[in-house]
């Protein structure tokens, strides 16, 4: 670990290290928790940032910066106690940067959150808490008097993920096109509506909003009687429209079946969630959401499963240059699968817009 602590060495840290230690199995990052020896000094936790990922790392960090600070101005603004606890804290290094590079790597460090959890179990129940989370999340972050930037530029933008599907269908480096052909015919059946968030901003009815961009249940922190603490894993958030959040969140938890099933009987839309979900997210960001902005919430749920249905068709086209694989068909696996789930979510719709009107009262 002598190169850990050499790093640890560069930020200011409070109390002897006692002792570091891989935390979590992050996909993105690589984490450590750092344990100091006095009980009155915080541990905190090493992360190492992808790069590949995250090509701009001062703007990641100071995005990362902004939103931290200003969520902890409004909850000392509430009078909330246990602050430390509910918004994360960059550490700075000993020249001042929210970043360390080694030559190699970035390293940043954050405080560790003590007596806290997270769940990977999506109920009714946490999906109901996961809606207030981020609702709340974006309501403290709807105000934020600063402009941040595109950690993944295009991240959430369906014009631009159709557009990488043609360059894809035109080339057909692998010669697969042909075999997909009906697949390809069914997207581009919907693919003028689903790219109806681009024009409502252009036309400057839709506005981008500070989003968390990967609204799943294990990116909340619980404390010991089981309410949120805070949301984490902050690198993706990004201006964008609110489906983002909303309707990413559906397509993950909503999925009776997996991503990647096979069995496309097992892949069908979970209402259940979705109300739960809804409920919370409107108690807590309906201060801020615009009519259009709420009138649209069913069509986030299945712009989702659309887009990635879209990504995993491109990248199968490509010849399985992005998404790991696991045997030579799966991203068509994907395809299918995600399509199903989509064609389950438009089937809800219906029962969608009424229970949104359910919610609001109306």
């Amino acid at each position: 670990m002598k190169d850990l602590k050499d790093i640890l060495s560069h930020f200011f840290l409070a109390g002897k290290i006692l002792e570091i230690k891989p935390l979590g199995a992050g996909l993105i990052n690589d984490s450590y928790k750092v344990t100091t020896v006095a009980p009155d000094t915080p541990d905190y936790v090493l992360q190492r940032i992808n790069h590949s990922i995250f090509k701009d790392v001062d703007m990641l960090q100071n995005n990362f910066y902004q939103v931290t600070t200003h969520i902890r101005h409004k909850l000392e603004t509430k009078g909330e106690t246990d602050i430390d606890r509910k918004v994360l804290t960059l550490i700075p290094t000993t020249d001042g940067k929210l970043y360390y590079f080694d030559g190699e790597s970035y390293w940043r460090i954050l405080i560790f959150i003590p007596n806290a959890k997270s769940y990977e179990a999506v109920t009714p129940e946490f999906s109901y808490y996961a809606g207030q989370a981020f609702g709340n999340f974006q309501a403290m972050l709807s105000d934020i008097p600063v402009e941040l930037g595109e950690t993944i530029p295009d991240f959430h933008n369906m014009e631009f993920r159709l557009k990488q599907l043609q360059e894809a269908i035109t080339a057909d480096p692998v010669g697969r096109v042909a075999s997909v052909k009906p697949i390809i015919d069914e997207l581009d059946k919907r693919a003028d509506a689903m790219c109806l968030a681009e024009r409502l901003h252009r036309e400057g009815k839709l506005p981008k909003r500070i989003c968390h961009c990967d609204t799943k249940v294990n990116n909340m922190m619980f404390d010991e009687n089981g309410h949120v603490l805070c949301v984490i894993d902050l690198d993706t958030v990004m201006p964008s429209y609110i489906f983002s959040d909303f309707g990413d969140f559906m397509r993950t938890a909503a999925n009776t079946g997996e991503e990647d099933d096979k069995n496309l009987d097992n892949v069908n839309f979970n209402m259940e969630i979705f109300k739960a979900f809804t409920k919370g997210y409107l108690e807590t960001a309906k201060s801020f959401l615009t009519d259009i902005e709420i009138d649209n919430l069913p069509y986030a749920v299945t712009l989702f499963p659309y887009m990635q249905t879209v990504r995993f068709l491109t990248d199968y086209i490509n010849g399985d240059t992005y998404y790991k694989i696991k045997y030579p068909e799966h991203n068509l696996v994907r395809t299918k699968a995600q399509f199903k789930l989509l064609q389950s979510a438009e089937a809800a719709i219906p029962k969608m817009k009424a229970y949104i009107k359910e919610c609001l009262g109306k």
